[in-house]
């Protein structure tokens, strides 16, 4: 929940430059939508921050997988830590918004993480592998899912998951969607928490 137009825009453009060798999805608000998808490149993606459980209707300040698609949204994210503690978002809601995107032929990008606390106690694995189980609907397949790793003790707190925490992480995540689900090596694992521009490359190597 940032930024102006001209901020969007700004960014949007400067993301495009150079971007031929990797594949991009930006995601920004809502309001900035329309304005990112006439200005990036047509290489990048466009994605949302989220998507209500609702195909329309009298839903008042709820945005339905339909309209993400007529926007040109190919992408949403779902799932986020904020969403899931500000929000009071469970894992049976996100696999439900996961089955409206898919319906849409979103590719959903579904959220997962433990807390700092949860880390300390050494059930990462047990917390995150619980939140795949349930947060993964029946429509998900090896085209239309992407999991992103995001610890919520390492988002917007500075911290950040050093290279093994993620490696042993995404380990976890493979393992499991291995057993569940076929194709399972073409999904892709993202990180995200505190990557800045002095650990990025570090951190996608």
């Amino acid at each position: 929940m940032n930024g102006t137009q001209a901020d969007a825009k700004a960014l949007a453009v400067a993301i495009g430059v150079g971007s031929s060798q990797a594949d991009i999805c930006i995601c920004p608000p809502f309001v900035h939508l329309g304005l990112v998808a006439g200005v990036k490149s047509p290489s990048i993606s466009l994605g949302a921050q989220d998507c209500s459980i609702k195909d329309n209707g009298a839903f008042t300040g709820g945005i339905s997988a339909a309209m993400l698609k007529d926007m040109g949204c190919t992408h949403v994210i779902l799932g986020h830590s904020e969403r899931r503690q500000y929000h009071a978002e469970s894992d049976l809601i996100v696999a439900e918004k996961a089955q409206k995107a898919h319906a849409q032929g979103i590719i959903a990008i579904i959220c997962v993480g433990e807390t700092e606390s949860e880390r300390v106690s050494g059930i990462q694995n047990k917390i995150v592998t619980e939140q795949l189980a349930k947060s993964i609907p029946a429509t998900a397949n090896s085209q239309n899912l992407v999991i992103a790793y995001e610890p919520v003790w390492a988002i917007g707190t500075g911290k950040t998951a050093t290279l093994d925490d993620i490696s042993d992480m995404h380990e976890v995540i493979r393992k499991f969607l291995q057993e569940k689900l076929d194709n399972s090596s073409a999904i892709r694992i993202l990180y995200g928490g505190s990557v800045k521009a002095d650990n990025a490359k570090e951190i996608l190597e």
